[in-house]
């Protein structure tokens, strides 16, 4: 039976909307109010923000419930509704952040402070500025009364960052609840370069987290001892195999389209002899390489990624252990299986004495990379540029994980949606002082809306 909690809203403090409040100034106020409601997983305590938000859309008249099997986790969905012409429009957000240490930040990280012209606080970039801009324009949409030939949805979603309970339980027992043609969400960015460009990264898709754990077993024995089978020895061999040897290359729509559009920046004319090279087998490798010799991160767009990240070994220096153990981080290509690549890792480590398996934690479903000829991303493209003269707008596959793939998986388009410009070209989500400045605020919500209205109307 589905579960389907009401939550009693007494006691929460009235989330008010001025009639005379811009839509900027509301976006602002909902992300100050937002970055006060800590969230923090653990214990998560999502359903603060939900309730909020549910004070907010019962002020407008807008229909919204809280959803879920955890009383202290749960989703907000709210609708307004269109004529039903066209299929809905799904705005998501998730409502979680992760913890931060107040000693290692200038203000108190659930403060919302305003300092310098930014907005300080855990969540200010991921990802409550996206959802306060959702929030806003959904009841800016609703007191101007505007025509709409779609449903427009927002979601906030909880746990986003360890385990997607709340997107899977959605899907599972309420999919008709948030139902879309297309949704924005996180995931994309957009970044000013020196030459007076700035680049739009609409994410169409992303990798898949897919860790393992090796276990390496061998004699104990003392350590005055050398032995031939040191499970430690064993275990860090195999290690280097698998960080010295190359994955297949691969490219997608998106990853593509991409790369050639970015070849055409003058900062990346040395990239433009290289991409014909990857659509070759025999060529790719080695253009592979080349690019990475330049630049990682577009390096890491091509090819399954594999990182080793934890150790265990042993409980003291003198002592052989029998058995070493080691974590790795691999961010699978969204087109490969996770049993493609768990056997190709156990034919790259080639060792009976080392036992590779799945890790658990977190794992996204594989999925398309999104359409890049839908109306909504055709409207995405033409704001852009419409705002900046110099703007590149590029499809992009981003290197973590989002919620977006499970939508993706049942065949929902999903755009990363980069309103956003990173300050100083560099991210601080789940860093110390997390923030946005006021203008990228601003700027990042008028831009979202003008999106969301020439699609909506």
């Amino acid at each position: 039976m589905r579960a389907l909690l009401t939550i009693c809203l007494l006691g929460c403090p009235l989330a008010a909307n001025p009639p005379d409040e811009t839509l900027t100034q509301r976006a602002r106020r909902y992300l100050g109010d937002l970055i006060r409601l800590d969230s923090t997983y653990p214990p998560g305590n999502e359903t603060r923000v939900a309730k909020y938000l549910k004070q907010v859309a019962d002020a407008e008249g807008i229909e919204s419930e809280l959803l879920g099997d955890n009383p202290d986790r749960l989703n907000f969905v709210a609708r307004l509704r269109g004529s039903g012409s066209q299929r809905p429009l799904l705005l998501m957000a998730h409502s979680d952040v992760v913890p931060a240490d107040p000693s290692l930040w200038s203000v108190p990280p659930y403060s919302g402070a305003i300092r310098d012209g930014f907005i300080y606080g855990r969540g200010a970039e991921d990802d409550k500025s996206l959802l306060a801009a959702e929030m806003a324009i959904l009841v800016d949409l609703k007191r101007r009364g505007l025509k709409l030939q779609r449903d427009v949805i927002v979601l906030s979603e909880s746990d986003e960052e360890t385990g997607s309970t709340g997107i899977r339980w959605l899907l599972a027992n309420a999919p008709e609840k948030i139902d879309a043609e297309f949704a924005l969400n996180e995931g994309g960015h957009a970044d000013e370069v020196p030459d007076g460009h700035r680049l739009f990264h609409i994410q169409t898709a992303e990798k898949i987290p897919t860790r393992i754990t090796l276990t390496a077993r061998g004699s104990a024995g003392h350590g005055s001892v050398p032995r031939p089978d040191n499970a430690v020895v064993t275990l860090a061999r195999a290690l280097v195999r698998l960080a010295d040897t190359d994955q297949p290359v691969r490219l997608n729509t998106t990853t593509r389209r991409y790369l050639g559009e970015a070849a055409k920046l003058p900062d990346y004319q040395w990239l433009g002899p290289l991409v014909g090279k990857l659509e070759s087998a025999g060529t790719a490798p080695e253009a592979a390489n080349q690019i990475r010799l330049r630049q990682v991160e577009l390096a890491a767009l091509l090819r399954t990624t594999v990182s080793p990240t934890m150790l265990n070994a042993g409980t003291k220096i003198n002592v052989i252990p029998n058995t070493a153990q080691a974590r790795v981080d691999i961010r699978r290509l969204p087109d490969e299986s996770r049993a493609e690549v768990l056997d190709r890792i156990r034919r790259i480590v080639n060792d009976s004495a080392v036992e590779v398996t799945p890790a658990g934690g977190q794992e996204m479903p594989p999925a398309e990379p999104s359409s890049l000829t839908t109306s909504l991303y055709i409207a995405m493209e033409r704001v852009f540029r419409k705002h900046h003269p110099k703007a590149v707008v590029l499809p992009y596959m981003a290197l973590g994980a989002t919620d977006g793939a499970f939508l993706r998986s049942k065949g929902m388009a999903v755009y990363g949606v980069p309103v956003f410009v990173r300050e100083e070209n560099a991210s601080r989500a789940h860093g110390n002082d997390e923030r946005i400045s006021l203008k990228t605020m601003d700027e990042g919500t008028a831009l979202l809306m003008e999106i969301v209205a020439s699609v909506v109307q």
